[in-house]
């Protein structure tokens, strides 16, 4: 599971289409964000079917997970759905998910941030105009000495944004319900059930009448009027997949997906107290194995391996379980035996994804033998053409200033920077590499893109 930092930007439409204020302050830090090979695969199981019935493509769009508590799902451009990790724990169904997967696609099929990006173009400048007119009038009541003059200019500054977030507002409430009626489309489109969704909604409409304070983030950032939920509740009983249920395998993926996230972020006493010793199902082994292994103490290690050997042994060709063994053996400081399991890992997934390709190759690093090195940056090299990761072009650099070609390593810096965000610094170590690569080659050519690069507006 590898941790990463997302630059937000376009902070009043990410708060509005479901980020709030509490996770992108006015200076927009990075958001938390994990990179999880078997949760990825799985909310692209769950997302494929409903972006294809959306017109979305297939590929265009990838699913990202935020490391929040909270129960929240957001989308920011026509690219990106982004799901918190308390709305996948939270989620007792595959049904929830993918419900709120067909709203969000909702919103990027109706080209909905595109739409409040223009409103608020607008708004700003009237928004300008109604500042002018009050300061305007306020400056005309002190001239003239009357209080009432100065108390409209007043009125008028205080009113502005007040108008302006009205408007916005109503438009935010029309889109929830276009995205409900779309999403609705898409399930029935792809047979199932928009019964998730209407729980979801349903779950949170109590919430409505209470501090934002205390809202969850889910409800602040997609408000659920009555009318609104009414229209949904009708359209999702009318469907004849309202009562169509997950298959029992995606119910089980989706268990074993929740107590990954249990065991991996939560404390091993919370672990422990929500999968108690006499639950003997495999997601219940899954969660208390690696819980096992971040309590520590003699013998953590063994217990945890102990639980995934019985993990792997129920579904040895499941490639997960194999990942999570090499994981944590390579967290115990042992590299060299966790390479053969996953070896397995990516062998058992067809050798397709490319997050166990980069913990591979970080394995073989650590064991700093000349030929496993050579054989890490393959391996980065292959997972770089089908997923941009920053982590994969750090060890790619890493590497390379082991293998003493500098030169390459800054360039791989430079590109790491590049898709984390940071311009600045990717520039720099751009501009350190430039001219000592070879000109026309692929790592000239991605340098020189990032020199170039002019951010737009």
């Amino acid at each position: 599971m590898i941790f990463a930092r997302f630059r937000a930007g376009l902070l009043l439409s990410l708060f509005l289409l479901g980020l709030t204020n509490s996770l992108v302050p006015a200076h927009a830090r990075g958001l938390s964000l994990i990179r999880d090979s078997e949760i990825e695969a799985l909310l692209n199981d769950y997302a494929r079917p409903i972006f294809k019935a959306a017109g979305l493509g297939s590929g265009r769009i990838a699913m990202r997970i935020v490391r929040s508590d909270s129960f929240n799902a957001f989308v920011v451009d026509g690219r990106n759905v982004f799901v918190h990790t308390g709305m996948l724990m939270q989620s007792k169904t595959p049904n929830e998910v993918i419900g709120i997967i067909a709203h969000e696609a909702g919103h990027i099929a109706g080209g909905h941030m595109a739409a409040l990006r223009h409103r608020i173009a607008k708004d700003q400048t009237r928004g300008l105009l109604l500042q002018i007119l009050a300061v305007g009038l306020m400056g005309a009541g002190a001239v003239a000495g009357s209080s009432d003059v100065a108390g409209a200019g007043t009125g008028v500054l205080y009113g502005s944004n007040d108008i302006i977030m009205r408007g916005i507002l109503a438009e935010r409430r029309s889109q929830e319900s276009a995205a409900d009626q779309a999403g609705l489309a898409y399930l029935n489109a792809t047979r199932q059930s928009g019964r998730g969704m209407l729980e979801t909604f349903e779950r949170f409409a109590q919430q409505e009448y209470i501090s934002d304070t205390y809202k969850d983030p889910f409800v602040r950032s997609h408000p659920v009027a009555t009318n609104r939920l009414n229209q949904l509740r009708q359209k999702a009983h009318r469907s004849k997949y309202y009562n169509t249920v997950d298959s029992p395998e995606l119910q089980l993926r989706h268990d074993l997906m929740r107590a990954k996230l249990s065991g991996y972020l939560e404390s091993p006493a919370t672990v422990f107290n929500r999968y108690p010793r006499t639950d003997t199902s495999l997601p219940a082994r899954y969660a208390r194995g690696i819980a096992k292994f971040f309590q520590g103490g003699q013998g953590g290690l063994q217990a945890a391996l102990a639980e995934i050997d019985y993990l792997i042994k129920n579904k040895p060709k499941y490639p997960y379980f194999w990942e999570v063994k090499g994981d944590l053996l390579m967290r115990s400081g042992k590299s060299k035996q966790a390479v053969p399991h996953l070896r397995k890992a990516l062998s058992l997934s067809g050798g397709r994804t490319p997050l166990i390709r980069v913990q591979l190759a970080r394995a073989l690093q650590n064991i700093g033998q000349n030929a496993s090195l050579s054989e890490s940056v393959r391996l980065l090299k292959a997972s770089l053409n089908a997923d941009k990761n920053p982590h994969a072009y750090r060890l790619l650099a890493n590497a390379y200033y082991k293998k003493g070609d500098r030169p390459k390593a800054d360039a791989m810096t430079a590109q790491a920077h590049f898709f984390e965000g940071n311009l600045p610094q990717a520039k720099i170590f751009a501009q350190r590499a430039h001219r000592a690569l070879k000109a026309g080659s692929p790592e000239w050519i991605k340098n020189e893109d990032i020199l170039r690069y002019r951010p737009k507006g």
